[in-house]
């Protein structure tokens, strides 16, 4: 598929994925759901690519949810239509290589389906968050219901029904654990291109068996999740077998205040 909403690079096992749609604040259609659906399945097969970034191009938001004017490719049916977030997020697509996200501007409606599927997010001191679902007689129900294993119940409840009339802070998002990190718009590229760099630099088994145990682990009881958990321990850790060398490992040089 030749994308043409979205720009995509690989280097030194890092995937760079940019939302390509500036003019329309990198608002998704149909096109950019389908291109989301193709790469994720390319990405799922090429051992190459062990970590992906996810940022966007333009200065004035990162996302602000579905394409409005364009809308969605829906079938007349209503017991056939699915979840646009099905396409988009790497975890529906059974991909278990880490996403890395990187905010800025405004991150309205629909651009929570990628932060919710995202293992790391950090975004600039510019971003803002907020649902304008129900400002506009729309239910809002599948964002939020997602962004509940992030954050509280109240935070949630609070940016679905105050919709439009408020907008959340890049540091209230920090507060209650919806971004791990705020920095300059300057340093938020190259500040989630070396954090995706550590990571990739892990053994890349033992980093998609963390990804997918505790991924899974949400949809299950604690002992049922402990129990699948200790069988991907021993799947991705065969004894005997050293995947790094322990006197190796550099000591860490900087530290997340």
């Amino acid at each position: 598929m030749d994308y043409e909403t979205i720009t995509y690079e690989l280097s030194e096992h890092v995937g760079t994925v940019t939302l390509n749609r500036p003019d329309k604040l990198n608002a998704f259609n149909q096109r950019m759901c389908d291109e989301f659906e193709h790469l994720w399945n390319a990405v799922r097969l090429d051992d190459d690519v062990r970590v992906v970034v996810l940022q966007a191009n333009g200065d004035r938001a990162f996302c602000t949810g579905v394409d409005v004017r364009e809308g969605l490719d829906f079938p007349a049916n209503v017991w056939s239509r699915s979840d646009p977030g099905v396409q988009l997020g790497p975890k529906h697509n059974q991909v278990w290589k880490p996403l890395v996200t990187a905010l800025h501007g405004m991150i309205a409606g629909g651009a929570l389906y990628w932060v919710n599927e995202s293992d790391i997010v950090i975004c600039s001191d510019d971003a803002m968050f907020f649902d304008p679902h129900v400002s506009y007689g729309m239910t809002a129900a599948l964002e939020p219901i997602g962004l509940l294993q992030r954050v509280p119940l109240g935070e949630v409840l609070r940016m679905t029904l105050l919709g439009l009339d408020e907008r959340m802070s890049a540091e209230r998002a920090r507060e209650i654990g919806l971004v791990s990190e705020v920095v300059t718009r300057d340093a938020l590229r190259p500040r989630a291109a070396e954090i995706a760099r550590i990571i990739a630099a892990k053994p890349p088994a033992a980093i998609q068996g963390s990804v997918k145990a505790i991924w899974e682990s949400l949809d299950m009881t604690r002992s049922g999740a402990l129990q699948v958990g200790l069988s991907y321990t021993q799947i991705g850790n065969p004894i005997g077998v050293a995947q790094v060398d322990r006197d190796s490992l550099a000591r860490p040089t900087w530290q997340l205040r």
